[in-house]
């Protein structure tokens, strides 16, 4: 209540300044949330900038309402028999309306899997028509897309945090891509701009990128930061061919996306059969769980996730306008218009040099040369606008002092909803219980014994204990500190392990504290994290009452 108190005297600061105004007055109406702030700054500021220089025209359509109130989706990209479809129904543990599974290419729509309160399907013409759906402006893709788009509504714990989007598996060669009768890179580049999470998956068992997926994986190159790889099916060959295909994929990968950084790769088997080869299950467990995790954060920074984006489609904003205003300044009034045209196009080049110089951008702030080229040549010149200061002025503010202010209220509103994660489905399967990642295992071992479990290697600790020469039963932190560095772990882990042992706080160990320090630092040699406080079965018998 009190973060909620904080975040609303927030709002009202942020509203009460010169953020948003109507006609030079300051706006009355008290802003709720991130996502109005964020709807207010879009419509009062960067769409005014996007709509006088065309920006729909070349990059993305223009932004609506339920683009800032939608929930965190999740777009699924991989050939067919990836097991994407597969993937989905694993996390939500619940066949869904349409679903198609099988070896041979069988999911031939894009599928929108959202929350209902009844099982349906509602066809993409229908779709696009719904100001409630995000999912308006895909009807610039005509009826060759829309025939193959569908939202899959139903009932399910999971998908009242998240979306889900299932793609159309991907084959090879130039064919399959004229096929469609749409362009495919283009409506994945499109949903990519707007979801959360963008996950490509491969499968281990016959590793494979064909060259339309490699050409949708250049189109999403502007959205690394949503990317996560799945390397799935992993179950299906021993551990020597893994790392060999592990290997493999990440070189692709590397000359395909063309970025020093590493993309996340997860290994594991995502569906609910029989593991066929168990030899690294411990492995999948744990990629299986971190990934989890990473999707299950999506609502928590669902709102920070939009503020980044806004900031990036502003940037690309202020760079096209000053493009198509250095274009229009170069156009003859009279005479020569197309020749010159011609020329403008073939020397953009020279002109995105000249607008790096002259207002220091970024050279990855301006959009790809070719298809801005592409796009010109069917532009008229003659409608472009001369460069208006104060709409970039605008953005600049917006930029410079409004994002400032939704950020501070991104964090108040994230502390006042610490709990917001994906529930259901999946998610619930390792929560709790003897098969929750890391059950029994490291600090965790004998949870659920009745014996302390330190005592079976206790005869062991107490023949180094006695040789201490202890004093009064304990041995001082100088005599436990000669025995526990031969350990060689650094002197950070072995203070914390001394402040966990030495239960009662006295600065001794007795023979159970010793014990236990000991114990302690096999877990840790092990690989194993040590806990923050010390759990309940691991404290000596003898201090249980403390």
């Amino acid at each position: 209540i009190a973060a909620f108190g904080t975040a609303t005297e927030s709002l009202a600061i942020l509203n009460s300044g010169t953020m948003f105004k109507r006609n030079g007055k300051k706006d009355p109406e008290l802003i709720q949330n991130v996502s109005e702030g964020l709807k207010k700054l879009y419509k009062t500021k960067l769409f005014p900038l996007e709509d006088t220089y065309h920006f729909h025209d070349f990059h993305s359509p223009a932004l609506e309402d339920a683009d800032f109130d939608n929930k965190p989706m999740v777009l699924l990209v991989g050939q067919y028999s990836t097991g994407k479809t597969t993937f989905i129904r694993h996390l939500m543990e619940q066949d869904f309306p349409g679903m198609r599974i099988g070896p041979e290419p069988t999911t031939d729509s894009f599928i929108a899997v959202m929350h209902g309160e009844q099982d349906g399907l509602i066809p993409g013409n229908a779709l696009v028509v719904d100001p409630k759906k995000p999912f308006r402006k895909l009807n610039a893709f005509g009826n060759a897309f829309l025939n193959r788009f569908v939202c899959a509504q139903m009932p399910n714990a999971v998908l009242e945090s998240i979306s889900i989007i299932d793609t159309p598996g991907i084959l090879s060669g130039e064919k399959q891509r004229i096929s469609r009768g749409y362009d495919f890179a283009a409506v994945l580049e499109w949903f990519a701009e707007r979801v959360d999470r963008i996950i490509l998956l491969f499968d281990a068992h016959k590793l494979d990128i064909s060259d339309e997926f490699s050409e949708v994986i250049r189109s999403l190159k502007n959205h690394e930061d949503k990317m996560r790889v799945v390397l799935n099916k992993a179950d299906q060959i021993g551990t020597q061919q893994l790392m060999r295909v592990y290997g493999a994929l990440m070189w692709s990968l590397g000359k395909i996306v063309g970025t020093p950084e590493v993309i996340r790769v997860y290994i594991g088997s995502f569906w609910a059969q029989p593991l066929l080869v168990a030899d690294n299950r411990k492995l999948f467990e744990a990629e299986e769980q971190d990934l989890f995790k990473d999707i299950q954060g999506l609502p928590r920074n669902a709102a920070l996730r939009k503020l980044n984006d806004l900031i990036k489609r502003a940037r690309l904003a202020k760079v096209h306008a000053y493009i198509i205003s250095s274009l229009k300044k170069e156009m003859p009034n009279m005479f020569g218009k197309e020749n010159k045209k011609k020329e403008l196009i073939a020397n953009l080049g020279e002109i995105y040099t000249r607008i790096e110089k002259e207002h220091q951008i970024s050279p990855g702030d301006f959009p790809k040369l070719a298809k801005m080229q592409e796009i010109l040549a069917n532009q008229d010149f003659s409608k472009f606008q001369a460069v208006k200061p104060k709409l970039l002025e605008a953005v600049e503010d917006m930029l410079a002092n409004d994002i400032a202010k939704l950020m501070t209220l991104v964090r108040q509103e994230e502390a006042a909803m610490p709990s917001q994660s994906v529930q259901g489905g999946a998610f619930e399967g390792t929560m709790n219980g003897p098969f929750g990642h890391g059950y029994g295992e490291g600090a965790g071992e004998g949870i659920d014994e009745l014996e302390w479990v330190v005592a079976r290697d206790k005869p062991t600790y107490d023949e180094i204990f006695y040789t201490l020469s202890p004093v009064n039963g304990k041995v001082s932190g100088a005599l436990a500190k000669k025995e526990m560095v031969k350990s060689k772990l650094p002197n950070t882990v072995l203070g914390k392990i001394w402040k966990l042992a030495d239960v009662d706080k006295d600065g001794y160990l007795d023979d159970e504290e010793f014990a236990l320090a000991n114990h302690l630092i096999k877990v840790k040699l092990e690989g194993h994290e040590l806990p923050t406080d010390l759990p309940e079965h691991l404290i000596p018998p003898s201090k249980r009452g403390l």
